[in-house]
């Protein structure tokens, strides 16, 4: 009978090698290495590409943003019902698409970009305003310059088609100051707009400015009136001093004004300033300084629809009834005598 082999490590032979059994335990998950940091990282990057977007959107101008739209935009479009419009016309190389190019494209034409390529004008919204405004302003200088032009144009070809206006020619003129389009009618030597010491005009100075009505009742400005006397030493009992004068002739010289066709709603101011703004400040008692300034106004523009609204006083006044020579201006009816 065999004997069955002796492999150690019996029950029974206590002097036999132990049996060493491993077991390996399961841990939790292991380690997946740094996929998560690209991850990350492509989501920083996201981010930052986001707020630069943020921040370019805030820096540029709407007409710079439509610049860069332009720039994007394709230069034609497909006008074919179907198919892809493009290299083959939806259609394959054996259905003789390369003969077959029907579709038509019509060009689209864009506005000029308001920006160069690349976007290397990019500036500042404030700087852009700036430039706006001085553009207004320049082009405002501009106007003003061309209406003063055509005032004194105008000024002078009415003088010179009126012969009996010929010596007062050297009496006016016309400058342009902050203030507005100045037209100044000055006395001059022997030749005066007012008799001395008094608002009655004399017949030539109401033409000259009734043609002067002619002119300025054409413009949109208002108007301002201003009377100037010289430093007279002449003192009146009753009180009457140059700024009575200054003011009298000033009003008359509206109301001759009005004559000529001005309109009253024109009118912005009527004083009279004395012997205060004279003209000649090296000879006070100059008579160019005896004067009466007539100023188209800046920036009052006044004819419109607005204008056109405006109640017109004068027609509804009537002029007052004519003194009774017999009687006077101040004086009272006479009281009835008392009996005896």
């Amino acid at each position: 009978m065999a004997e069955r082999p002796d492999f150690g490590g019996g029950a029974g032979d206590k002097g036999g090698a132990p049996i060493i059994i491993k077991r390996i335990k399961k841990a939790g998950h292991g380690h997946h290495g740094g996929a998560w940091k690209v991850a990350y990282a492509d989501f920083v990057t996201a981010m930052m590409a986001f707020f630069l977007l943020l921040w370019l959107l805030n820096a540029v101008t709407e007409q710079q943003l439509n610049g860069v739209a332009d720039y994007f935009t394709p230069i034609a479009a497909s006008t074919r019902e179907s198919g892809a419009g493009g290299m083959l016309g939806g259609q394959t190389i054996g259905e003789g698409a390369s003969q077959s190019q029907t579709g038509s494209t019509a060009a689209v034409v864009l506005p000029p970009p308001s920006i160069g390529s690349g976007g290397s004008d990019l500036t500042d919204p404030a700087e852009d305003a700036r430039v706006d405004e001085e553009a207004i302003k320049a082009a405002q200088e501009a106007k003003e310059q061309k209406e003063f032009e055509q005032v004194q144009a105008q000024l002078k070809q009415t003088i010179s088609g009126v012969p009996d206006l010929a010596p007062l020619a050297a009496s006016l003129l016309v400058d342009n100051t902050p203030e507005g389009v100045r037209i100044q009618i000055m006395d001059q030597d022997k030749i005066d707009m007012f008799r001395p010491g008094s608002a009655e005009m004399f017949p030539r100075s109401k033409e000259l400015l009734v043609q002067v009505a002619q002119v300025i009742k054409k413009m949109p400005n208002k108007v301002s009136i201003t009377g100037h006397t010289d430093p007279s030493t002449a003192v009146d009992p009753s009180g009457y001093t140059n700024w009575e004068l200054s003011s009298d002739r000033a009003l008359a010289t509206r109301r001759v004004l009005l004559e000529g066709g001005l309109d009253d709603r024109q009118l912005g101011k009527v004083v009279g300033v004395a012997d205060r703004e004279p003209i000649d400040r090296g000879q006070i008692r100059s008579p160019r300084n005896r004067r009466v300034s007539i100023v188209l106004l800046r920036a009052d523009d006044v004819k419109g629809d607005t204008f056109d609204r405006l109640p017109n006083f004068l027609e509804k006044t009537s002029a007052p009834p004519p003194l009774d020579a017999s009687t006077g201006e101040t004086l009272a009816p006479a009281a009835p005598a008392a009996p005896p």
